[in-house]
Protein backbone atom coordinates (compact mmCIF):
# COMPACT_ATOMS: atom_id res chain seq x y z
CA UNK A 1 0.00 0.00 0.00
CA UNK A 2 1.30 3.45 -0.93
CA UNK A 3 0.65 6.58 1.10
CA UNK A 4 1.49 10.23 1.40
CA UNK A 5 2.76 12.03 4.45
CA UNK A 6 1.94 15.74 4.57
CA UNK A 7 3.80 18.19 6.80
CA UNK A 8 0.84 20.17 8.11
CA UNK A 9 3.03 22.27 10.39
CA UNK A 10 6.82 22.57 10.57
CA UNK A 11 7.13 25.33 13.16
CA UNK A 12 7.87 25.39 16.85
CA UNK A 13 5.51 26.18 19.67
CA UNK A 14 5.21 29.85 18.66
CA UNK A 15 4.99 29.36 14.89
CA UNK A 16 6.69 31.69 12.42
CA UNK A 17 6.15 34.58 12.52
CA UNK A 18 5.51 34.45 16.25
CA UNK A 19 2.92 36.72 17.81
CA UNK A 20 4.06 40.33 17.58
CA UNK A 21 4.99 39.62 13.95
CA UNK A 22 8.40 38.40 15.14
CA UNK A 23 10.37 36.61 12.44
CA UNK A 24 13.63 36.16 14.35
CA UNK A 25 16.34 35.20 11.85
CA UNK A 26 13.81 34.10 9.23
CA UNK A 27 13.53 35.96 5.93
CA UNK A 28 9.90 37.03 5.76
CA UNK A 29 10.07 37.06 1.94
CA UNK A 30 10.65 33.29 1.90
CA UNK A 31 7.24 31.53 1.91
CA UNK A 32 8.80 28.37 3.38
CA UNK A 33 9.57 30.34 6.55
CA UNK A 34 5.84 30.73 7.26
CA UNK A 35 5.36 27.88 9.73
CA UNK A 36 2.40 26.65 11.73
CA UNK A 37 2.61 24.45 14.82
CA UNK A 38 4.03 20.92 14.40
CA UNK A 39 1.69 18.32 12.89
CA UNK A 40 1.52 15.78 10.08
CA UNK A 41 -1.16 13.94 8.12
CA UNK A 42 -0.79 10.32 7.02
CA UNK A 43 -2.95 9.81 3.95
CA UNK A 44 -3.81 6.73 1.88
CA UNK A 45 -6.55 6.05 -0.64
CA UNK A 46 -8.64 4.55 2.15
CA UNK A 47 -7.85 6.67 5.20
CA UNK A 48 -6.62 9.89 6.79
CA UNK A 49 -4.72 10.00 10.09
CA UNK A 50 -3.79 13.26 11.83
CA UNK A 51 -0.85 13.43 14.21
CA UNK A 52 -1.35 16.29 16.72
CA UNK A 53 -3.95 19.04 16.75
CA UNK A 54 -2.26 22.27 17.79
CA UNK A 55 -3.64 25.80 17.77
CA UNK A 56 -3.31 25.97 13.94
CA UNK A 57 -5.22 22.73 13.28
CA UNK A 58 -8.14 24.45 11.50
CA UNK A 59 -5.82 26.49 9.27
CA UNK A 60 -3.76 23.42 8.35
CA UNK A 61 -6.76 21.25 7.47
CA UNK A 62 -8.34 23.98 5.36
CA UNK A 63 -5.07 24.77 3.59
CA UNK A 64 -4.64 21.14 2.49
CA UNK A 65 -8.37 20.62 1.77
CA UNK A 66 -8.55 17.71 4.19
CA UNK A 67 -11.84 16.38 5.54
CA UNK A 68 -12.72 14.41 8.63
CA UNK A 69 -9.86 12.15 9.76
CA UNK A 70 -10.37 8.45 10.42
CA UNK A 71 -8.16 8.70 13.51
CA UNK A 72 -6.05 11.14 15.51
CA UNK A 73 -2.73 10.46 17.26
CA UNK A 74 -1.47 12.77 20.02
CA UNK A 75 2.27 12.68 20.67
CA UNK A 76 2.23 14.50 24.04
CA UNK A 77 0.37 17.05 26.14
CA UNK A 78 1.96 20.37 25.22
CA UNK A 79 -0.45 23.06 24.00
CA UNK A 80 1.05 23.29 20.50
CA UNK A 81 0.06 19.65 19.98
CA UNK A 82 -3.41 19.43 21.54
CA UNK A 83 -5.09 22.81 21.95
CA UNK A 84 -6.84 22.79 18.57
CA UNK A 85 -8.63 19.50 19.13
CA UNK A 86 -12.02 21.20 19.64
CA UNK A 87 -12.04 21.96 15.91
CA UNK A 88 -12.85 18.29 15.38
CA UNK A 89 -16.36 19.26 16.49
CA UNK A 90 -17.20 20.86 13.15
CA UNK A 91 -15.81 17.86 11.28
CA UNK A 92 -17.97 15.62 13.44
CA UNK A 93 -21.04 17.63 12.44
CA UNK A 94 -20.14 17.72 8.76
CA UNK A 95 -19.55 14.00 8.32
CA UNK A 96 -22.32 11.45 8.82
CA UNK A 97 -20.52 8.11 8.90
CA UNK A 98 -18.85 8.35 12.30
CA UNK A 99 -20.09 9.45 15.71
CA UNK A 100 -16.61 10.00 17.17
CA UNK A 101 -12.92 9.96 16.29
CA UNK A 102 -10.54 7.30 17.66
CA UNK A 103 -7.86 9.14 19.63
CA UNK A 104 -4.56 7.26 20.09
CA UNK A 105 -2.06 8.30 22.78
CA UNK A 106 -0.11 7.04 25.76
CA UNK A 107 -2.35 6.31 28.76
CA UNK A 108 -1.16 9.28 30.82
CA UNK A 109 -1.92 11.61 27.93
CA UNK A 110 -5.45 10.26 27.56
CA UNK A 111 -6.02 10.58 31.31
CA UNK A 112 -4.90 14.20 31.33
CA UNK A 113 -6.99 15.10 28.28
CA UNK A 114 -10.11 13.63 29.85
CA UNK A 115 -9.69 16.13 32.71
CA UNK A 116 -8.55 19.05 30.57
CA UNK A 117 -11.29 18.81 27.95
CA UNK A 118 -14.10 17.17 29.96
CA UNK A 119 -16.95 16.71 29.55
CA UNK A 120 -17.17 17.07 25.80
CA UNK A 121 -14.07 15.22 24.62
CA UNK A 122 -14.75 11.64 25.68
CA UNK A 123 -18.36 11.65 26.91
CA UNK A 124 -21.73 13.13 26.01
CA UNK A 125 -22.80 16.28 27.84
CA UNK A 126 -25.37 15.84 30.58
CA UNK A 127 -28.14 17.38 28.50
CA UNK A 128 -27.17 15.28 25.49
CA UNK A 129 -26.63 18.30 23.23
CA UNK A 130 -22.89 17.68 22.78
CA UNK A 131 -21.88 14.20 21.73
CA UNK A 132 -18.58 12.68 22.74
CA UNK A 133 -15.98 13.87 20.28
CA UNK A 134 -13.32 11.16 20.63
CA UNK A 135 -12.93 7.57 21.73
CA UNK A 136 -9.69 7.03 23.71
CA UNK A 137 -7.40 4.25 22.48
CA UNK A 138 -4.35 3.63 24.74
CA UNK A 139 -1.01 3.08 23.02
CA UNK A 140 1.72 0.84 24.43
CA UNK A 141 5.27 1.71 23.29
CA UNK A 142 6.81 -0.73 20.77
CA UNK A 143 3.54 -2.65 20.29
CA UNK A 144 2.41 -2.29 16.69
CA UNK A 145 -1.06 -0.86 16.20
CA UNK A 146 -3.45 -0.80 13.27
CA UNK A 147 -4.77 2.73 12.88
CA UNK A 148 -7.44 3.15 10.19
CA UNK A 149 -5.90 0.21 8.33
CA UNK A 150 -2.33 1.55 8.60
CA UNK A 151 0.30 -0.35 10.57
CA UNK A 152 2.20 1.95 12.95
CA UNK A 153 4.99 1.19 15.39
CA UNK A 154 5.01 3.65 18.34
CA UNK A 155 8.02 4.27 20.56
CA UNK A 156 8.93 6.46 23.52
CA UNK A 157 11.09 9.57 23.20
CA UNK A 158 12.70 11.67 25.94
CA UNK A 159 11.31 15.22 25.71
CA UNK A 160 13.17 16.45 28.76
CA UNK A 161 10.25 17.10 31.10
CA UNK A 162 8.04 14.28 29.76
CA UNK A 163 7.92 11.44 27.27
CA UNK A 164 6.61 11.94 23.76
CA UNK A 165 5.37 9.41 21.24
CA UNK A 166 7.42 8.75 18.12
CA UNK A 167 6.10 6.63 15.28
CA UNK A 168 7.29 4.62 12.33
CA UNK A 169 5.02 4.01 9.35
CA UNK A 170 6.63 1.76 6.76
CA UNK A 171 9.77 3.48 5.49
CA UNK A 172 8.99 6.85 7.13
CA UNK A 173 9.33 7.87 10.80
CA UNK A 174 8.25 10.94 12.75
CA UNK A 175 10.08 12.17 15.86
CA UNK A 176 8.77 15.53 16.93
CA UNK A 177 9.55 17.01 20.35
CA UNK A 178 12.44 14.96 21.63
CA UNK A 179 15.87 15.52 23.16
CA UNK A 180 17.26 11.99 23.04
CA UNK A 181 16.39 8.40 22.15
CA UNK A 182 16.99 5.10 23.90
CA UNK A 183 18.20 1.84 22.38
CA UNK A 184 14.66 0.59 21.82
CA UNK A 185 13.79 3.67 19.76
CA UNK A 186 16.97 3.28 17.74
CA UNK A 187 16.11 -0.35 17.01
CA UNK A 188 12.67 0.64 15.69
CA UNK A 189 14.05 3.51 13.62
CA UNK A 190 17.11 1.76 12.24
CA UNK A 191 17.15 1.64 8.44
CA UNK A 192 14.17 3.94 7.89
CA UNK A 193 14.44 5.78 4.56
CA UNK A 194 13.01 9.14 5.65
CA UNK A 195 13.18 10.49 9.21
CA UNK A 196 11.26 13.64 10.10
CA UNK A 197 12.82 14.82 13.32
CA UNK A 198 12.76 17.64 15.86
CA UNK A 199 15.70 20.05 15.62
CA UNK A 200 14.27 22.98 17.57
CA UNK A 201 17.43 23.14 19.66
CA UNK A 202 19.08 24.77 16.62
CA UNK A 203 22.78 25.12 17.54
CA UNK A 204 22.33 24.83 21.30
CA UNK A 205 23.29 21.49 22.83
CA UNK A 206 22.16 22.79 26.23
CA UNK A 207 18.51 23.01 25.18
CA UNK A 208 16.89 20.69 27.75
CA UNK A 209 13.87 19.56 25.73
CA UNK A 210 14.76 19.69 22.02
CA UNK A 211 17.61 18.17 20.04
CA UNK A 212 19.93 20.53 18.21
CA UNK A 213 21.07 19.98 14.63
CA UNK A 214 24.41 18.43 15.60
CA UNK A 215 22.65 16.01 17.95
CA UNK A 216 20.30 14.94 15.16
CA UNK A 217 23.29 14.33 12.88
CA UNK A 218 24.85 12.17 15.59
CA UNK A 219 21.61 10.26 16.18
CA UNK A 220 21.23 9.56 12.50
CA UNK A 221 24.57 7.76 12.58
CA UNK A 222 22.62 5.12 14.55
CA UNK A 223 19.33 5.43 12.64
CA UNK A 224 20.83 5.41 9.15
CA UNK A 225 18.04 7.34 7.43
CA UNK A 226 18.80 8.22 3.81
CA UNK A 227 16.81 11.45 4.10
CA UNK A 228 16.50 13.51 7.28
CA UNK A 229 13.92 16.29 7.38
CA UNK A 230 14.20 18.75 10.26
CA UNK A 231 10.95 20.00 11.78
CA UNK A 232 9.67 21.97 14.79
CA UNK A 233 11.72 24.89 13.47
CA UNK A 234 11.66 28.10 15.58
CA UNK A 235 12.12 31.66 14.28
CA UNK A 236 15.88 31.38 14.83
CA UNK A 237 16.17 28.87 11.94
CA UNK A 238 15.93 30.40 8.46
CA UNK A 239 15.03 28.02 5.62
CA UNK A 240 17.64 29.11 3.05
CA UNK A 241 20.39 29.34 5.66
CA UNK A 242 19.67 25.80 6.79
CA UNK A 243 19.73 24.51 3.22
CA UNK A 244 23.24 25.90 2.79
CA UNK A 245 24.55 24.62 6.12
CA UNK A 246 23.06 21.12 6.40
CA UNK A 247 24.68 17.90 5.15
CA UNK A 248 23.56 16.75 1.68
CA UNK A 249 20.93 14.28 2.94
CA UNK A 250 19.45 16.76 5.45
CA UNK A 251 16.79 19.34 4.61
CA UNK A 252 14.45 21.64 6.54
CA UNK A 253 10.74 20.87 6.50
CA UNK A 254 8.16 23.39 5.37
CA UNK A 255 4.39 23.56 5.67
CA UNK A 256 2.66 21.63 2.90
CA UNK A 257 5.63 19.39 2.06
CA UNK A 258 4.31 16.07 0.72
CA UNK A 259 6.31 12.86 0.98
CA UNK A 260 5.24 9.64 -0.79
CA UNK A 261 6.05 6.45 1.08
CA UNK A 262 5.28 2.74 1.25
CA UNK A 263 3.39 1.21 4.18
CA UNK A 264 2.74 -2.41 5.13
CA UNK A 265 -0.45 -4.00 3.78
CA UNK A 266 -0.93 -6.29 6.76
CA UNK A 267 -0.74 -6.06 10.50
CA UNK A 268 1.89 -8.04 12.39
CA UNK A 269 1.19 -8.02 16.18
Amino acid sequence: MDGELIILGSGGSSGVPAIGNWWGNCDQNEPKNIRTRPSIAIKTKESLIIVDTGQDFRIQMNREYLGAPDAVIITHLHADHVNGIDDLRNLQRLQTTRSHFPLYAFTDVLDDMQHRFAPHLFRDSENGFYKALCKPVPVTPTQKILVAGVEITPFTQDHGTMDSLGLRVGNVAYSTDMKRLDDTAYEILRGVETWIVDAAGDDNRKNPVHACVDEVIEMNAHVGAKNVILTHLPPSMDYATLRRQLPPNFTPAYDGLKLPFSIPTHYIP
